[in-house]
């Protein structure tokens, strides 16, 4: 099969193609037909080497990223019940120890996958599942009620575009920080009910402004001193909830809670996912799309301004193997 590869950690530049032979399934394990993988920006630290060690399992090369993945089931180890052959199907996975969805086959184990909501392309399928289960996660970690009103900083982002709509599914009111222009009309077209451009407003003044009473809780998906300053706003008791992998923490004020999160992906959090998408609830917006061969200039892309997602495209089109140019 045809994979991109990092053989060192690095830039960009580290990035190739190669090939590699298809995994075999394991007993409980489904064997997926990647069509799309979803970029996460957390793969640019990855791929530099941030991650190595850190989930205590050794880093081996070739070493394939990419932790969310959507296609078709290829083949079943045995034991599994849930899915067969042909069935369209998308994945949140892990990179180690057996590699990621930027090839054209990933073996992940069954209860990480799931059914491809109807409503969804491939592309999009591919850029749902950690984002969308990261987001729900830090929405429970707040423990809001119905009515509450929460910002979220990042609104624009992979996770955080999907948590404005999953916060408005929960009927909670949302004020979304957004990066841009471009991230500010999105988050208002998804049902933000307050928006503000984390690049030119004073995010502080407007929270202030219009939220007086303060907000229930936070979830922060991006690091830096934009987020401490804004969270401020969170009233006394209130929780501030933010993955693991956001660097550098925001400073969470007095009488806050800053709450690390890693997100649920079990089976019952991916049916929650599913069944808001097939209501209608969920709508996720892919930037850019890229041919596995264009891997480098999409890792390029993670560097620069954009809005939702990055989606990889595999298959066998585009340049011949080992033919990246940096």
């Amino acid at each position: 099969m045809h994979a991109a590869v990092i053989e060192s950690f690095g830039g960009p530049e580290v990035l190739k193609l190669a090939e590699l032979n298809i995994p075999t399934p394991g007993e409980g394990d489904v064997l997926i037909r990647v069509e799309a993988a979803g970029i996460g920006a957390w793969d640019r630290q990855e791929r530099a080497g941030e991650y190595d060690g850190v989930f205590g399992v050794p880093s081996t090369f070739p070493y394939v990223l990419g932790w969310d993945g959507a296609g078709t089931v290829a083949a079943v180890g045995h034991g599994v019940t849930r899915f067969r052959p042909g069935d369209p199907v998308y994945a949140a996975s892990m990179p180690l120890p057996r590699g990621g969805f930027y090839a054209e086959y990933a073996a992940v184990e069954e209860q990480f996958v799931s059914k491809r909501p109807k409503q969804l392309s491939v592309e999009q399928a591919a850029a749902l599942p950690w984002d969308s289960l990261t987001a729900l996660s830090g929405l429970k970690v707040l423990e809001l009620v119905p009515g509450d009103t929460l910002m979220i900083f990042g609104a624009s982002g992979g996770i955080g575009h999907m948590a404005v709509q999953l916060a408005k599914h929960l009927g909670y009111r949302v004020f979304a920080v957004a990066s841009g222009a471009d991230g500010v009309a999105l988050v208002r077209s998804l049902g933000a009910d307050f928006a503000a451009d984390g690049r030119r407003d004073d995010v502080v003044s407007v929270a202030r402004q219009t939220v007086p009473e303060g907000f229930g809780g936070a979830l922060v998906t991006v690091g830096g001193e934009g987020p401490s300053n804004a969270i401020k706003s969170v009233r006394a008791g209130g929780r501030i909830a933010c993955p693991n992998g956001v660097v550098p923490l925001p400073t969470a004020a007095g009488g806050t809670e800053l709450v690390l999160y890693d997100g649920d992906r079990t089976p019952e959090a991916m049916e929650q996912v599913n069944t808001i998408v097939e209501r209608g609830g969920l709508i996720v917006h892919v930037a850019e799309v890229f041919p596995l061969h264009a891997v480098q200039a999409a890792h390029r892309r993670l560097q620069s301004h954009y809005v939702g997602k990055l989606v990889l495209k595999t298959g066998r089109s585009g340049n011949a193997l080992g033919s990246i140019q940096s």
